[in-house]
This record gives C-alpha cells, structure tokens and sequence, in this order.
C-alpha cells in the first residue's frame, strides 16, 4: 500500500496558485466510506466532496457534469478556503472507477507487434476490460500460480472521454478528451495465446491498474509526444515514446467512434511500446514479490506490488 508524503493539514492561502494543476485521484483512508475524489498537488491533497455542497464524489461524476463541473471545482480552489490534508494515511485506489466501457487497443506500437510474432492488422485490435481488473498505484496484484506463471507488463497511455463521441472526424477528437492517465495492462501470456479473445488473460482481478492520476487533457499539449517507460525490479525494461503508435489518439478515437458511441468517462488504453518481457531472451516475467513501475511523463509513475499465491 503506496503512502503519499504529509503535508500540513489548513486551508490554502487565498491568491495560491492552482493553475495547471488539475490532477485528479481517489484517495482511501480508514475513515472514508468509499474512495474520496481528490485534486493533489505535489504532496497536497484536496477532497472535492469539501468544496461546496453536492459536489461530485468520484471521477465519473465530475466527468459527467461537463465544463460547469470542472470550473466549479477549480473556482473554489481559488477563493483559498479549501482544506490541505495530510496524506500519510492515504492510499491510491484506482484514478478511473467504474467507467461505461474500458477500451483496450493491441499492437499499437510496431515494435510490440513484431516481438509478439502478431501482425499489425489494417484497422486496430480492441478489445474490452472488466472492471474487476481496476486497481490503483501501490497496490498488490495477485493471481493464482496455477492459472499463470507468464505474467507480463505493457506501460499504455490512458484517454478518458469527456464528451460523447460518435462520428467524430480525426480533426476534432481531441475536443472529446478529458484527461489522461497511466495504465498497465498486466497479461497473462500463456492464456492470451490459448485462447481466441484477449479480455480474459488482461482482466483477472487487478490486472489493469491506473493512475496515481488523471491530468486533464489541457496539461497534455501533444499525447504524442510523451516519453513512456516501464521498470521491474529495478530494470528499465519499456523505454519509448508515444510517437511511435502506429495509430494516434486522434485516429483511434475517430475510428471507434464510427462504430459507437464512447460515452463521458470512457477508458480507452491507446497500447503498448516494445520491450514486454514475453519477447526478451530470456524472458522476464512477473514474479512472486516483484515491483513494476510504468511512466508516462507529464502524467506520473504507476506502482503495482506483485504476489503469486500457491
């Protein structure tokens, strides 16, 4: 469990400066009912649900309520009476929950095709994950020795819908989006190429984590054009840049929506560089006790604990 440093508990001085820094997590801690939507900075941490009556309690509300929603949250952070917590005793849970669809998209990267022994096809590979797969940054994943012992790591950009998109051309997409975040697409190889679909080998239980946050989509001045990375155990293992997808966040998004409506709070997880440790001689796996970080910079550094029981 990811602790955050402590900060001083008090309101924030009127006249701070909370320009550009609308990053978004869910926070947990002992008292709170249910993951708590914040606005962090730094090492600071502001509960939304504080700010002023009905606002929105996670991510999905917030996306949900449009532009009126976003303002409201970054007005009354400005008028400076917005309470900092200490964040010892908090931890991450997922930066997206319960999302309308999660969105996955393989072999997006012509390196990662290409390890795989898979053909980058004329239109994109997608396909869905299950929501049980969410799970936030510092947390432990474990899965059962007897289903898999080829348990692999994929850094992926994350594209959040802020508004829904159907018919949309490459040229206006990027108005659709609302935020981006860091994913690992955790595989179970073995199973990926057992079977005929991929949702299944990508989405035991807390096989998709995400976060630590959500930046907003004006944070993020090109999405092609951020540096992505992974490291397990202390080796860097992914070391890429988004410029290298074969299709863009633009042509995704354009291109999914043809065939439907991506609705407010959409995940879409854009695919993953070369570098998987299935391709590596010799192959690395994730192992009982392992540590894997994925980064994207500009958005954050995603940790996931990993145990393999039995």
């Amino acid at each position: 469990m990811a602790e955050i440093s402590a900060v001083s508990e008090g309101p924030r001085t009127e006249g701070d400066d909370y320009r550009g820094i609308m990053r978004f997590a869910h926070l947990v801690r002992a008292d709170l009912p249910e993951p708590a939507l914040a606005v962090l900075d730094g090492s600071q941490a502001i509960l939304v649900s504080t700010l002023y009556p009905d606002a929105p309690a996670t991510l999905q509300e917030l996306i949900a309520g449009g532009s009126a929603a976003l303002d409201a949250v970054r007005a009354a952070i400005a008028d400076g009476a917005a309470v900092v917590h200490e964040l010892t005793d908090f931890t991450f849970a997922s930066a997206v929950l319960a999302p309308p669809a999660v969105l996955a998209v393989g072999l997006n990267y012509a390196a990662h095709s290409s390890e795989l022994g898979l053909k980058t096809d004329a239109a994109p590979t997608v396909f869905t994950l299950w929501p049980n797969s969410l799970t936030g940054h510092g947390q432990t994943t474990s899965w059962p020795r007897s289903l898999s012992e080829s348990v692999d790591y994929e850094a992926e950009l994350g594209v959040l819908i802020g508004t829904a998109a159907k018919d949309v051309s490459e040229e206006d997409a990027l108005d659709h989006v609302w935020g981006y975040t860091v994913v690992n697409d955790i595989t179970a190889r073995d199973i990926q190429f057992a079977e005929a679909q991929w949702s299944r080998c990508k989405s035991f239980d807390g096989f998709t984590p995400t976060g630590p946050v959500v930046v907003t989509a004006d944070e993020i001045a090109d999405p092609q054009d951020l540096h992505i990375w992974t490291n397990v155990d202390g080796h860097m293992v992914q070391d890429a840049s988004t410029n290298q997808m074969v299709r863009s966040v633009r042509t995704l998004i354009a291109h999914l929506s043809q065939s439907l409506t991506l609705l407010p709070g959409t995940l879409i997880s854009t695919g993953s560089p070369g570098g998987a440790g299935y391709s590596r001689d010799p192959q690395i796996f994730l192992r009982d006790r392992s540590t894997v970080t994925v980064g994207i910079d500009g958005i954050g550094e995603l940790t996931t604990h990993c145990r393999i029981l039995g």
